[in-house]
């Protein structure tokens, strides 16, 4: 397994494309991270935060948004070439260079410059915890960045997703999350039976970036049950939680080649107009929104 800032630090160069209004339809990739970031923009400034944490700020476009709607913000990133990216933005915008910093959120150590002025009253964690290890010790120390009262947007994969994919993550959530302790002889033949009606070469394997860096399932990259991560925030000194579910599947993404250009349209319309409970299944992500107690 390769290191998280490896694959950040390859595809540094091209990332504020995931936030381009401008080419939502046209983007290789499914602009998700423009969704999310509206989601928490929105969010944010409903609540009247003032100074805010970006823990994983990447190349700095969530901040940037904050920063011009008149939001104090500092970040953290462990990918060099992310840092640069971010210190080029927030230079264009009239800001500090130094309000970004190099830091790895598992050790308070190596973001305590971060921390001199303060805690925060907001702290945003976008793709963050997909590739952490301890997740109740992370969410206490991204607790210890809030002030009482303070609000955090933490991102992560949903692993509930799994069960509308009908690939071998479907295959995945049922035999390791829901049949785990099944006897084995039986549950080799269910593993194969569901594995001949499943399409199990989908998704591809990320295994390189553009350029030939490392690809995102190359790193630690894992999903989150949204009815267990409560507790994780709980222990962590967390309350009054919400979910924001972002990154709509209008179908099973395998079908996505049917009518490409009319499954984007669809997934967009459907991130204008949440669907509730649905989207516990037919999107890939979810933010958690929390309160430090």
């Amino acid at each position: 397994m390769v290191k998280v800032s490896d694959h950040y630090d390859a595809v540094a160069e091209g990332y504020h494309q995931h936030y381009d209004r401008e080419r939502l339809m046209e983007l290789d990739v499914y602009p998700a991270n423009y969704f999310r970031q509206k989601i928490m923009l929105a969010t944010l400034l409903g609540r009247g935060v003032k100074r805010v944490l970006d823990v994983g700020a990447g190349d700095g476009s969530p901040m940037s948004s904050l920063i011009r709607a008149g939001v104090e913000c500092w970040g953290l990133d462990l990918s060099e070439n992310m840092v640069a990216k971010c210190r080029e933005r927030l230079k264009s915008l009239g800001q500090p260079e130094e309000r970004v910093q190099w830091g790895d959120i598992t050790d308070p150590a190596t973001y305590i410059d971060v921390m001199r002025g303060g805690t925060f009253d907001g702290l945003m964690a976008m793709g963050v915890m997909p590739h952490v290890e301890n997740d109740v010790q992370i969410l206490k120390n991204m607790a210890a960045c809030l002030r009482p009262g303070g609000v955090a947007f933490i991102e992560f994969r949903n692993k509930l997703f799994s069960m509308f994919t009908l690939n071998r993550y479907t295959h995945e959530f049922i035999m390791d999350e829901l049949l785990p302790d099944m006897e084995s002889a039986y549950k080799e033949k269910v593993s194969k039976a569901l594995a001949d009606r499943l399409a199990m070469d989908q998704p591809p394997k990320r295994d390189t970036v553009e350029g030939g860096g490392p690809g995102y399932d190359t790193i630690l990259s894992k999903f989150h049950n949204p009815l267990t991560v409560g507790d994780d925030f709980a222990q962590a000194g967390f309350q009054d939680l919400s979910f924001h579910w972002y990154h709509y599947h209008p179908a099973p993404p395998m079908l996505e080649n049917l009518d490409p250009k009319a499954f984007r349209k669809q997934a967009m319309a459907m991130e204008q107009e949440p669907s509730g409970w649905r989207g516990m299944f037919l999107c890939s992500a979810f933010v958690v929104e929390a309160v430090r107690a």
